[in-house]
């Protein structure tokens, strides 16, 4: 953080922050600012012309139409927060501390970097009538028609996003085909033991899931699949991904990993000065996992932004005083998330790469609510539990505890997981 004293500057009070991203990790970090005493000028911007919303609800209340939207609940002008909404910002220069848009220019003392992700396309299938996405409300508002007619719908892609949304099509009455290209649902989330159970989930509820199946092409009203098959298809909605948004930082010269995430620290500053990353936009260290981790989940969303906050304020309240930066706050959180499809409330909290030892709490073939832990070297390090939310909420606890477990006793569904710790 620069210590200079000029007007506008760090260290003054009358600090500009900048967060591009009006999602929510963007909102949240113009939030938790406020409430952590930050009394510079906020700017918000976001790309989108709607109010700040919440995404969870889009995959199912939103499409469904039992709610008409889900605006964050945020009083922008009482927190003194400067909204741009539909504003596209193409380009960072860090030299003139400068944002590009097609306004002109937008100044910042400390930049807050939180695009979010944008879903993967299928490719080939860009503009082609009748195939959609689902990750903005827009999107969502032009599913909805789809669902309410009762289309014969094809999801590409059995992962997250693709089971909530064959669940809400199923719950419209449409007919649908789930087409994966592997052998599992899951299968980029969850190992095959594991994932394997879901499967059924998807016939229980009218929907027909391919696995193995790979997508040729799209041709009006049809899918057509790489072994010959063709799929009936009013619609399409594709499901295979996320990428993080960061195409409008090339030539920034702010640093970004393989996979296109922005790489911060621990602290969730960037490769340079005064501009930091939040949310499904950026991969961080976790010294807990002893790896990167890039999360694309609404829990990270809420909870980075406060370390942000933290870290700015602090290098603000320094830089006035003339004195070095405060003791950094650092973020290693323990990774959440949930999702409801086909009538199961599925909860996951941790990291299990690296797990040596996998114990299950009850039988999926038994009933509807079972959890799956990962240890490793005894030391629980991931829950998955599907209907069972006490599991999951004192798994978390003990993975941030970093709780060792009896195997033994944590495998008996009847005793507290609390209880099995060692």
């Amino acid at each position: 953080m620069s210590e200079q004293t000029t007007p506008g500057s760090p260290g003054t009070g009358r600090s500009r922050v900048v967060i591009v991203g009006a999602g929510m990790a963007g909102v949240q970090t113009a939030v938790a600012l406020r409430e952590q005493g930050f009394t510079g000028s906020i700017t918000l911007i976001g790309a989108e012309p709607h109010q700040p919303y919440d995404r969870p609800p889009l995959s199912k209340a939103v499409l469904l139409g039992t709610a008409e939207g889900s605006a964050l609940d945020v009083d922008f002008e009482g927190l003194a927060v400067d909204l741009q909404l539909g504003r596209e910002v193409s380009g960072v220069r860090p030299g003139a501390h400068e944002l590009d848009t097609p306004d002109g220019p937008v100044p910042y003392d400390v930049l807050v970097i939180a695009t979010g992700a944008e879903p993967v396309t299928l490719p080939g299938t860009e503009g082609v009538p009748g195939v959609h996405l689902l990750r903005t409300l827009d999107d969502a508002e032009r599913l909805r028609p789809v669902l309410e007619n009762k289309h014969d719908i094809v999801v590409v892609g059995a992962g997250w996003i693709g089971a909530e949304f064959a669940t809400a099509a199923r719950e419209a009455g449409c007919e649908v085909t789930v087409v994966e290209a592997a052998d599992r649902p899951l299968a980029g989330a969850l190992p095959a033991e594991v994932a394997a159970p879901m499967a059924g989930w998807y016939a229980e509820s009218g929907a027909r899931l391919l696995t193995n199946a790979r997508v040729a092409g799209v041709e009006p009203g049809t899918v057509v699949l790489a072994d010959g098959r063709r799929l009936r298809a009013g619609a399409v909605v594709v499901g295979i991904g996320a990428r993080p948004a960061t195409g409008w930082l090339a030539g920034s010269d702010i640093a970004l990993g393989r996979d296109g995430s922005i790489t911060a620290d621990e602290r969730l500053r960037t490769s340079l000065p005064d501009v930091y990353a939040v949310g499904d936009c950026a991969s961080f260290p976790s010294r807990r996992y002893g790896e990167r981790l890039l999360v694309h989940h609404w829990d990270n969303a809420l909870q980075g932004p406060r370390t942000v906050a933290a870290n700015v304020v602090a290098n603000v309240v320094a830089g006035a005083a003339g004195e070095p930066p405060a003791v950094p706050a650092v973020y290693d959180p323990v990774p959440y998330f949930w999702s409801e499809q086909f009538g199961r409330f599925v909860q996951y909290a941790g990291h299990h790469e690296g797990a040596g030892t996998l114990v299950r709490r009850g039988d999926p073939a038994a009933g509807s609510a079972w959890s799956v832990l990962w240890l490793r070297d005894g030391v629980l390090v991931a829950v998955l539990a599907v209907g069972r939310p006490r599991d999951l909420a004192q798994g978390r606890k003990l993975i941030e505890a970093g709780a060792r477990l009896d195997p033994e006793r944590a495998a008996d569904p009847s005793v507290p997981l609390k209880a099995a710790a060692v």
